[in-house]
């Protein structure tokens, strides 16, 4: 990190944490009692800071890393100051965890740029400083830095097994991996993720050495046709590398830490009959696949500083242009998904108390046909998505598609917070967008963060059969 650089990332360090501990000031003077899922998570922390690990509560779906993590830093800092009575393992000391976490997620952003875009190094210094301020305040995940959730801590995780995977640390990636499975149990699939480009950059190569051997070198992943004859060109040479021993052992030299931990999983799913801890029966496993669509339109919203422009929007309609018969094809399959196969989960038609709720109630529950209406707006979102992977090879723009399918296509329920890390990825992989758009990003997220932490703290309201204080959230 260059002087000038690390001066001014300290700062915007500083900044941060300094703004964030205001507003988990008021929050927390706001909101004192456990809120919402805090009603679960704070008694089970509270019970592992007084040593009683066999007690779990069975309301609890996620493995307790949110907890050995939080006891692993207040007893220490309990033990040099001498700290007694209620304090110790308060909401408000719990939540601070989480504070922590938002300061490490901002570093981890900014060394993942740095990596990522390392060609770019030398020009770029204002611009990879302001991504990761930007990045560290994504509205849903920032919102959580203030309550004690396990998205701050399940992000870091993720954010650092990745890290260590681009460094080639791959005994450490997995090991990480296994501290983010421990937060929410769906991060495996973010495990395999990192192991995934590590076979898509093997089958890069491995593609690279055929063609030049066809005097063909012109032919890269990324520029394949979007067509069936170059489907089935991929299809049969992802056959013949996986089929490949030589290349199988090639990759197993490279991956095999992560496939301890994906063994390791499997053994975990087989003794405990299923993903899920504790209470199952809000969180059955369904092929709702218009999450998809409903992912594809957030990261539009919340990208739109930085993806959209006018040559974007030319390009589509060009492309629409060019092949018709496909994009009709694309439409005739999203009608079937979208008719078919949405789910609507219980908690989002009942919970008034989540922005989700809103947005299925004002947009979606209006007329049984505005879902369908929806569709052309689907298919420009996931095309803008996928157009902005077009500086990566196919190879790796499949592994990230088919874990963000694994990650969001199962969820019947519709909420935002499963879509951080997938969107955060997305984000990270895009062309470090310029200045002024990274400006625009950046007022975008503290218009949105404003807003929702105002409603939280000052639009709250009462159920009728019950005297607690309601708040709005995502």
């Amino acid at each position: 990190m260059e002087k000038f650089e690390g001066y001014m990332f300290t700062a915007l360090c500083s900044t941060n944490f300094l703004i964030s501990c205001l507003l988990f000031s008021r929050v927390t003077r706001e909101q004192r009692e456990p809120y919402m899922d805090e009603i679960f998570h704070v008694p089970q922390a509270q019970k592992y800071c007084q040593g009683k690990f066999n007690e779990w509560d069975p309301m609890i779906t996620t493995l307790p890393g949110l907890y050995l993590v939080s006891v692993g830093v207040i007893k220490p800092v309990v033990w040099l100051t001498e700290l007694t009575g209620e304090v110790v393992c308060s909401t408000a000391m719990l939540r601070f965890i989480n504070l922590l976490f938002n300061c490490g997620n901002l570093y981890l952003i900014y060394l993942l740029l740095c990596k990522l875009h390392l060609r770019e190094k030398m020009r770029t210094t204002s611009r990879r400083v302001l991504s990761a301020l930007s990045l560290s305040t994504f509205p849903v995940l920032y919102f959580f830095n203030f309550l004690y959730y396990t998205d701050a801590g399940s992000t870091f995780f993720i954010l650092f097994t990745y890290l260590m995977t681009l460094y080639g640390c791959h005994k450490a990636s997995a090991l990480l991996g296994v501290c983010s499975v421990l937060f929410r149990q769906t991060n495996i699939i973010w495990v395999a993720f990192c192991a995934a480009t590590l076979v898509a950059g093997k089958m890069d190569d491995a593609w690279r050495v055929e063609h030049t051997k066809k005097r063909d070198e012109k032919s890269a992943p990324s520029q394949i046709p979007l067509s069936f004859s170059g489907a089935k060109r991929i299809l049969l040479f992802t056959l013949e590398f996986l089929t490949s021993p030589n290349h199988v052992k090639a990759v197993l030299l490279v991956a095999w830490p992560y496939a301890l931990v994906g063994v390791g999983f499997l053994v975990f799913v087989a003794l405990n009959d299923g993903i899920v801890v504790g209470d199952r029966t809000s969180h059955e496993a369904c092929l709702n696949f218009p999450q998809l669509f409903y992912f594809f339109s957030f990261s539009l919203f919340f990208s739109l500083p930085v993806s959209l422009c006018y040559h974007r929007v030319l390009r589509f309609l060009q492309a629409l242009k060019k092949q018709p018969l496909f994009f009709l094809l694309v439409t005739g399959i999203s009608l079937l998904l979208v008719w078919k196969f949405t789910f609507v989960h219980k908690y989002l038609l009942a919970d008034n108390r989540h922005f989700p709720f809103y947005v299925w109630k004002k947009l979606f529950q209006r007329h049984e046909l505005v879902r369908f209406l929806l569709i052309p707006p689907y298919i420009f979102a996931g095309w803008n998505f996928l157009d902005s992977f077009k500086s990566r090879s196919l190879f790796w723009s499949l592994a990230f598609l088919a874990c963000l399918v694994a990650t969001t296509v199962p969820q019947k329920l519709l909420e935002f917070r499963y879509f951080i890390v997938p969107y955060l990825m997305y984000r990270l992989h895009m062309p470090l967008p310029s200045l002024p758009r990274l400006i625009g990003e950046f007022l975008l997220y503290t218009a949105v963060n404003v807003a929702t932490i105002y409603i939280f703290i000052t639009k709250t309201f009462h159920w009728p059969d019950s005297t607690a204080t309601q708040r709005f959230m995502w």
